[in-house]
């Protein structure tokens, strides 16, 4: 088993490697310049990738471009394989990150807890205190009243 220094620089060489290769090697209309490398995470034993990407564009995109980067799974294999001189090349899983659908996720959460904020606001705007302004009492108050 590698250590994971080891593991770490292959998965940022496969990560260079993979968008470099996209970016200028692939012409397949389907990946084009939509498609960015998010992160890439390698095995202990070094014999299996996962590759993250996100697409610009709809689902429409999304589809096309995960359909392009499995047609160019092997060159991309390939090109890895070149690059990192290593006895064994490992393979590629391409998944689709999460990571722009979480954050919309929270861009809309965030502007609940806004919009929750600003009606509460709202409502204290005019209210005042049940009671004294300043419900604590103070010291030498006691004595004074006595």
């Amino acid at each position: 088993m590698a250590d994971n220094a080891r593991a770490k620089k292959l998965a940022d060489l496969i990560r260079e490697v993979v968008a470099e290769k996209l970016q200028r090697g692939i012409k397949d209309p389907r990946l084009g310049t939509h498609v960015t490398i998010t992160d890439t995470r390698v095995t202990g034993d070094l014999r299996e990738a996962t590759v993250f990407y996100t697409v610009y564009g709809d689902e429409e995109e999304r589809a096309s471009a995960a359909a392009g980067l499995e047609s160019a799974k092997g060159v991309l294999r390939s090109a890895v394989g070149r690059a990192a001189g290593t006895k064994f090349t490992p393979t590629l899983t391409f998944v689709a990150d999460a990571l722009p659908e979480t954050a919309r996720n929270i861009e809309d959460l965030l502007d609940q807890a806004r919009a929750s904020d600003a009606k509460v606001r709202e409502a204290s705007s005019g209210a005042t205190f049940a009671g004294d302004a300043d419900p604590y009492k103070k010291p030498g108050e006691d004595e004074a009243a006595e």
